[in-house]
């Protein structure tokens, strides 16, 4: 059974991964839709054509009915994590652009939000889940990103702990085709759940090392290799209220709701990160059983050891059912041994020969051999809408 169970995840494996080799995109960082310059992005660009950082008025308008002035906030007040300063409600989010915050050795120096379960948790509810699956282990995407992956990146922010690292995704807004600004991700990467608030200076670098430099090679890297496409700001971020307030640093009862949105703005240029990376992927929220689904594959940039978190992985396998409470909805579970930093990377399957985004990376076991997402129902389905309706346009 177990090698009947094997053969026939690497028949499907095979299949996703030819239908993404396909869906990528030929825009190479030194095509024409590539962006210049690696300089953090600004929310709104100058109409003048300057490229001095402009704090849009409703995020300085946002942060003024907090108390806090955008100056400060930018010269070093947004490391003041005070309960009083740390917006958590949905409402609450700010990210105005820090200029040249994100250098290229600040990012290398990110770190994981590590999201473990106790095995006492991940074997919970055996009724509802299925056996826990064999590792697989996770495979170096091939190089450059753009031409082989779907459009993967690696999303920024700072917490309380420090600067940290997630992967994220680029995903197609139906209410602006071909001009997408959205990026999906997991909650756990733009809020610290029930005890706390949104984390700040969140920004997306698409195909970040492009080519899989090593560490040595990136030292002397140009700031363009590092972010080929350059970096992108949020100016809008969403996740579930689910895991706002139930979320925690092991997942908690947020975990099976723990995806999250971005809209991402360059610094100049009017181009959208679709135009510009040349590909998006669509979201299927249909949130199929596990057992209906021949392979998904998780994409993503680990960063806790035995990896360092500046190359690109990738993991197959057949779904399985994870519950940690009967009274929560089933996550899907697929072996994987990549570790925290691939949280927030998108999970893929092939419908019809069209490659989508039916999930992303939540929580794992200690010791890294399962990795477990949310599915993708009706609330995933209204934020999506929401944002698309509200943000998109901008």
């Amino acid at each position: 059974m177990r090698s009947s169970r094997r053969r026939r995840t690497v028949l499907a494996a095979t299949g996703l991964l030819a239908a993404l080799a396909l869906t990528a995109t030929a825009c190479g960082p030194g095509d024409d839709k590539a962006a210049g310059g690696s300089t953090p992005s600004a929310s709104q660009g100058s109409a003048s054509g300057d490229d001095k950082i402009k704090v849009p008025d409703d995020i300085r308008d946002r942060l003024k009915q907090h108390g806090i002035d955008v100056d400060q906030w930018k010269n070093g007040a947004w490391k003041n994590w005070d309960r009083d300063k740390w917006l958590g409600e949905a409402e609450d989010f700010v990210n105005p652009v820090i200029d040249g915050l994100w250098k290229p050795e600040r990012m290398k120096s990110a770190e994981d939000p590590d999201k473990t379960i106790s095995a006492k948790d991940a074997t919970a509810d055996q009724g509802v889940s299925d056996p826990e699956p064999d590792p697989v282990q996770a495979q170096a995407e091939k190089t450059p990103y753009h031409e082989h992956a779907a459009p993967v990146g690696k999303v920024f922010f700072d917490s309380p702990k420090g600067s940290m690292v997630c992967s994220g995704t680029v995903v197609k807004d139906v209410n602006h085709p071909g001009k997408s600004n959205l990026v999906w991700t997991a909650g756990h990467c733009v809020h610290a759940g029930g005890d706390g608030g949104w984390y700040r200076n969140i920004a997306f670098v698409p195909s970040y090392n492009d080519q899989g430099k090593s560490e040595a090679q990136l030292g002397t890297a140009t700031a363009s290799e590092v972010a080929p496409y350059g970096q992108w700001w949020a100016d809008w971020a969403s996740t579930s209220q689910e895991w706002i307030s139930g979320g925690d640093e092991t997942g908690g009862a947020g975990a099976p709701y723990d995806y999250a949105l971005l809209h991402v703005k360059p610094e100049q240029g009017g181009k959208s990160l679709e135009e510009t990376v040349g590909n998006a992927l669509p979201v299927d929220f249909s949130a199929p059983s596990a057992r209906e689904v021949g392979a998904m594959g998780a994409w993503g940039y680990p960063a806790a050891p035995p990896y360092n978190g500046l190359k690109m992985f990738k993991c197959v396998d057949r779904p399985g059912r994870l519950s940690l409470d009967p009274a929560l909805p089933a996550m899907y579970r697929i072996g994987c041994t990549m570790t925290g930093g691939s949280s927030g990377g998108g999970w893929f399957r092939v419908v019809d020969g069209k490659t989508e985004l039916v999930s992303n990376t939540s929580i794992g076991p200690a010791g890294n051999t399962w990795l477990a997402g949310p599915q993708l129902g009706r609330g995933a389905r209204s934020l999506y809408e929401q944002m698309s309706k509200e943000y998109g346009g901008r």
